[in-house]
């Protein structure tokens, strides 16, 4: 099974959405603004990702600017991301052994190999 940490108002999300059901991937997706991720939740994530951890940050969003955290500095960046969901990237596919941030959407599709 994999799990998509989805934002419906993203259209790289709703694109990775539909790539992974059209080829009839088992998807659990979790809504990360509803049910934003904890701090031992995103540091297991990032030990997944094949990207570091300043991958996760959308830098260009007024909430990470605001913070003046160091984007190279894992412990700010899970910091940062807890205390202002929006900042996670999106969308990101984890099947548990890996996670791939779906940017371009088709990116996703390496889980399925």
């Amino acid at each position: 099974m994999l799990t998509l940490l989805h934002n419906p108002r993203c259209s790289k999300s709703r694109q990775a959405l539909a790539l992974l059901e059209e080829r009839g991937a088992d998807v659990q997706v979790r809504r990360y603004l509803d049910d934003p991720l904890d701090e031992k939740e995103l540091r297991s994530l990032m030990s997944r990702l094949d990207a570091d951890g300043t991958a996760l940050v959308r830098t260009n969003e007024a909430e990470w600017k605001a913070l003046d955290a160091d984007i190279d500095d894992p412990d700010q960046v899970v910091r940062a991301i807890v205390a202002h969901p929006k900042i996670l990237q999106r969308p990101i596919a984890d099947d548990g052994q890996r996670a791939v941030i779906g940017r371009p959407p088709e990116d996703v599709l390496v889980l399925l190999d």
